[in-house]
């Protein structure tokens, strides 16, 4: 194609797209159809064409596909040739009105449906599809048959096929006796031959077969007969019993008069068993597969007459496991007891003697009854009968059991807390459970979620703020119900405790959750040195703080954190506190490890000026003592000069005196001169007592 016709071609295209917009609104769509008829038979080697008409735009573009391949395009009246695959430039041609062409049409290789496009720009496109068969004449066709020229009474099948030198068949026809034959129970019609199921005595005849396209037809005979023959068999089981066990064997023989003596062909489930030696069939542990009807045939070798006589062999099986009872809820209302045994040959017969005397059924079997107190707790036990073995399953039906409900805290990818309460009560049936909020009831939405089991309640985007949220769990089922409260709290921790290593340098801080408390995460927080930690060159660094610090952040299910590197000569003290995402709530109990405190920088410098203090305050009180003392006597003395006793109490002193000599005298000394003859015994030169401080005393003077 040159660059000339190119231009002119897209030329073209651009003038049609431009009066397309101009005139839009004054035109008509484009329509192919059919010239002939759409289903166009050809004989091989002749020229057929695939005609069509269109109306409604002139010069459209053409394209002609085989199937879904394109074989040809082309746009009418066009100066450039049509585009035809290579392979097929011999055959296909292009009319002037986009109709196909073939050309001396082959055999094979052109059956097809063949679609016309038309296209166009701004009228929209078009198509239309053909079919096209090839066919050639129908020469020199033989029926035979396929494996033995004579049918057998007794055999699966007998097939008559046919053969031609060449011809295309569009459709066989098969007679019997002039009868047309259809595809049944006797008779399988195939492709290219016919097949006698089981042929008998009375398929004896005449089969034609017909064969025929649109450009000829043929018809072909073949007689057929059928052998039988001998008399009725007689079939024996050793040993014989009703029923044989999965795993035994047996034998099973087939007798029958017959000459010369017949043959026998067992069959068994439509198929036909191995050779069996004067017609015995030993069959050695049996599997239940195999029980079932068994077919002996007889065939006479000279006569080709033939009989069948059946044995029907029963190979029964225990079922697997034992029986499965269950009882379930029906509305909420009624008991359901179900029990199964399923598998086994036959199929046990199940029954509950305790719920009803005369109702039963086979491999699963179940009863409805409502419900009532007589059924709570009480055990019903189904009886499973099979010719194997018997056996029974027992179930109780109860009301729901008091319980404790699960609370689990997650957050979700949008850094929502996520509550998720869990009751489940033990129940037969199980208990199907409802929730409420206070005193209203909770259902699926956007802030709830319930579990397809009833028994887990979800609260999305919980308010950690918003505390003591009471929420209750009911569990149901048709004998009762029971309850239970959860008042979901915020963070908490309930208990805490250290549990160090034998040197001290290990710890592991433990702590207790309340089961209601909403909690997603934890810090640990140390007040004291900083842990050690060792660097490169082996040294470590140390620090302390008086503040306490987070060191460790755990999260929602971790109730231990381990601390490493502890020194046992200092004091570390620990605590935990619970969160709720952002929220805090109270730190646990402190944690103390390592020896006491001892005293202060400044309790140790207020005892060094205590200490001096202290002395210099007991000196003061001595002085002030013995001056009270000093003047208390001063002051007694004066009192004395002043105011001398009387006359009795100077005699009673002097005969005192006299009575009680003094101890100097004994030693042959004179007594001191007494001076104040009116003083006191006490106030006498006498040796000075050690000085106590005196007892308070009440004085009286005597004027």
């Amino acid at each position: 194609m040159t660059c000339l016709d190119e231009f002119g071609r897209l030329l073209a295209a651009f003038l049609a797209i431009l009066l397309n917009f101009a005139f839009q609104g004054a035109h008509c769509d484009l329509l192919v159809s059919p010239a002939g008829p759409s289903l166009v038979n050809a004989l091989a080697g002749s020229n057929v064409t695939l005609a069509v008409s269109f109306s409604g735009a002139p010069d459209p573009a053409v394209t002609w596909s085989m199937g879904e391949l394109p074989v040809v395009t082309w746009t009418i009246n066009s100066g450039v040739p049509p585009d035809i695959a290579d392979s097929r430039r011999k055959v296909l041609k292009m009319e002037p009105d986009g109709s196909l062409t073939l050309v001396n049409v082959p055999l094979h290789g052109y059956n097809s449906n063949y679609t016309i496009l038309m296209t166009k720009s701004g009228l929209g496109k078009s198509s239309t599809t053909f079919t096209l068969k090839v066919f050639d004449h129908i020469q020199n066709v033989t029926l035979s048959t396929q494996l033995s020229d004579f049918a057998k009474e007794g055999t699966d099948r007998f097939t008559l096929q046919y053969s031609m030198l060449r011809g295309v068949v569009e459709q066989q026809k098969w007679f019997f006796n002039g009868v047309e034959i259809k595809s049944n129970s006797r008779y399988s019609v195939e492709e290219r031959s016919l097949v006698i199921l089981r042929p008998n005595r009375s398929d004896t005849g005449e089969y034609t077969v017909i064969l025929t396209n649109p450009f000829s037809s043929v018809t072909t005979h073949m007689n057929v007969t059928v052998l039988y023959g001998p008399d009725e068999p007689a079939l024996k089981a050793r040993p014989a019993q009703l029923f044989y066990v999965s795993g035994d064997s047996l034998s099973v023989s087939c007798q029958a008069e017959g000459y010369p003596p017949p043959t026998a062909e067992w069959t068994f489930g439509g198929q036909t068993l191995p050779d069996s030696p004067e017609g015995v069939l030993n069959l050695k542990h049996v599997q239940t597969s195999q029980g079932g009807v068994y077919t002996c045939k007889l065939l006479n070798v000279r006569t080709r007459e033939q009989r069948q006589k059946s044995i029907t062999l029963n190979v029964y099986e225990r079922p697997p496991g034992n029986p499965m009872c269950s009882v379930q809820s029906v509305n909420n209302l009624d008991l359901w007891y179900n029990c199964r045994w399923l598998g086994g040959t036959p199929q046990a017969q199940l029954s509950f003697p305790a719920l009803s005397n005369t109702s039963s059924g086979a491999g699963n079997f179940s009863l409805t009854f409502n419900a009532s107190n007589n059924l709570n707790g009480k055990t019903v036990t189904c009886i499973a009968d099979h010719p194997i073995e018997q056996n029974n399953c027992s179930i109780t039906a109860s009301s729901p059991m008091k319980f404790l409900p699960a609370v689990r805290t997650t957050v979700d990818s949008g850094d929502k807390i996520v509550v998720t309460i869990h009751c489940v009560s033990e129940a037969s049936p199980e208990a199907v459970v409802s929730w409420s909020k206070g005193s209203e009831a909770v259902t699926s939405g956007t802030t709830y979620q319930i579990s397809s089991n009833t028994t887990q309640l979800e609260i999305r985007d919980y308010n950690v703020s918003n505390p003591l949220q009471n929420y209750t769990c009911t569990c149901r089922n048709p004998l009762g119900s029971q309850s239970r409260a959860i008042q979901l709290r915020g963070p908490t921790i309930s208990d805490s405790s250290l549990l160090p290593n034998h040197n001290g340098t290990i710890v592991r801080l433990t702590w207790e959750v309340p089961p209601t408390s909403v909690v997603t995460g934890f810090d640990i927080q140390l007040k004291g040195p900083y842990l050690l930690s060792k660097h490169r060159n082996g040294t470590k660094t140390t620090g302390s703080s008086n503040r306490f610090r987070t060191i460790q952040q755990k999260l929602g299910h971790d109730r231990s954190a381990d601390m490493f590197f502890l020194d046992p000569r200092l004091t570390y003290r620990f605590r935990v506190i619970p969160k709720a995402l952002m929220t805090e709530g109270e730190p646990s109990e402190v944690n103390r490890i390592g020896p006491g405190d001892g005293l202060s920088g400044p309790a140790i410098a207020g005892i060094a000026a205590g200490i001096p203090c202290s002395l210099l305050f007991l000196l003061l009180l001595g002085c002030f003592i013995y001056f009270c003392v000093s003047w208390n006597k001063k002051r007694n003395k004066s009192r004395q000069t002043r105011y001398p006793v009387s006359r009795a109490v100077d005699k009673a002193v002097t005969t005192q005196t006299e009575t009680t000599p003094h101890n100097l005298l004994k030693e042959g000394l004179k007594a001191l001169p007494d001076y104040n003859p009116f003083k006191t015994p006490s106030e006498r030169s006498v040796p000075l007592p050690r000085f106590v401080p005196p007892p308070p005393v009440r004085v009286a003077t005597v004027v």
